[in-house]
């Protein structure tokens, strides 16, 4: 066959994997309005597994990779559980989700903005905000309904002008977002890395990118206030000298060139977000959910371990414990945490009122559900190794 019909082959293979992947969201949706009348959990993991497993041999006599087919059904199996979590938390409620973020469309913060309106079926009313200290402004004066913020990353760390916003701000922490990083070289033409002389970037996107530029001679490095800053300035500027870090969708936006991919320190780059309202959120008890809080302990040997051992006693899980300077009183700490449980639950009420009592403050930033989803694996069997 000519090599056009094979193309128009594949995109009309293509159209149609869409239009199943659209169908499969929609029973999804199905589904979660079947689980909402029940108290269970929404995921079934061995159920997950059972459909992995049956996959993959299905796959096999047709001459698919098992590796590929888990590694692709891993973001299928993700993006069902998560669209039920939404679906459970507001139901079919639709409309414009206004929401304030860091940067310009394209910055990485506006694509986690997007995405989690599109994940609740809403489009977006975006407000682009030069500073973190902005977007709580413009959620705390009621310019938006929502703010989305980056609190740590897995290369950088903790975003801890994130962390110190949240101690002075009454605004809760209402849901979470996992965003994938994968920074470019982008610059507005298709010329060598070696014609670079200056890039521009977010102070985290060159921390991440550290070893990569260290690599580069002579090149000057320019902090700006957000990706798509720094995108816009090289697109405007149409000098082949100048460079931007930021993600492949934003450099498409600005007409830009990728020179180099994959440029972070760590090859799994992810980025986490908090959202933040005005108002708390209570959560299903169907979903699996996270509670954050700040807390200071007295300033006395053991003080620490006795908050968390009320942690245990009560059997919740801590997935985070960032301390952070407290302002006034030197080599004082406060203690921000995560912990795994619905603070609706008798069990964080118990374990909440213990904590009041040892420690100088607590106080809970939101409970909103934990939106880190486990891949599912597959029984390993003897046909593996036949």
């Amino acid at each position: 066959m000519e090599l056009k019909a094979l193309r128009e082959q594949i995109e009309s293979l293509d159209s149609e994997l869409l239009q199943c992947l659209a169908k499969r969201r929609q029973l999804a949706l199905d589904v979660a309005r079947n689980k909402a009348k029940h108290e269970g959990l929404v995921r079934d993991t061995g159920r997950e597994a059972e459909l992995l497993m049956k996959l993959m041999e299905q796959g096999r006599d047709m001459g698919l990779d098992p590796g590929y087919l888990t590694r692709l059904y891993h973001i299928i199996i993700e993006d069902s559980v998560l669209t039920q979590h939404a679906w459970i938390q507001q139901g079919d409620e639709r409309g414009q989700l206004a929401i304030a973020h860091l940067g310009m469309p394209g910055s990485y913060s506006h694509l986690t903005a997007q995405s989690y309106a599109t994940r609740r079926n809403c489009s977006l009313q975006g407000l682009s905000c030069e500073t973190f200290e902005d977007v709580v402004a413009a959620v705390e004066d009621g310019r938006t309904t929502l703010g989305v913020l980056p609190i740590e990353n897995t290369s950088s760390g903790s975003i801890n002008d994130v962390y110190d916003l949240l101690r002075h701000t009454h605004l809760h922490i209402i849901g979470e977002a996992y965003l994938p990083v994968d920074h470019h070289l982008l610059s507005t033409s298709e010329a060598s890395i070696e014609n670079i002389k200056k890039i521009y970037a977010h102070p985290q996107a060159l921390t991440q990118c550290s070893s990569f530029l260290q690599r580069l001679n002579g090149v000057e490095l320019q902090a700006c206030a957000s990706s798509a800053h720094a995108m816009k300035l090289v697109a405007d500027s149409n000098d082949p000298t100048l460079a931007a870090i930021g993600p492949q969708s934003g450099g498409a936006l600005y007409d830009l060139f990728a020179l180099a991919d994959s440029m972070a320190n760590q090859k799994e780059n992810h980025t986490r977000f908090i959202v933040v309202s005005r108002d708390p959120l209570r959560v299903p008890s169907q979903l699996p959910s996270k509670t954050s809080l700040i807390m200071a302990t007295h300033n006395q040997p053991g003080s620490l371990v006795d908050a968390l051992l009320i942690l245990r006693a009560h059997d919740i899980n801590m997935t985070k414990l960032e301390s952070r300077p407290m302002p006034g009183n030197p080599w004082e700490e406060l203690f921000y945490v995560d912990v795994l449980v619905n603070s609706a639950s008798t069990q964080w009420e118990a374990a909440l009122k213990e904590l009041s009592t040892i420690t100088r403050f607590v106080k809970v930033l939101g409970c909103y559900p934990d939106e880190r989803i486990k891949a599912t694996h597959a029984p390993i069997t003897e046909r593996e190794f036949s």
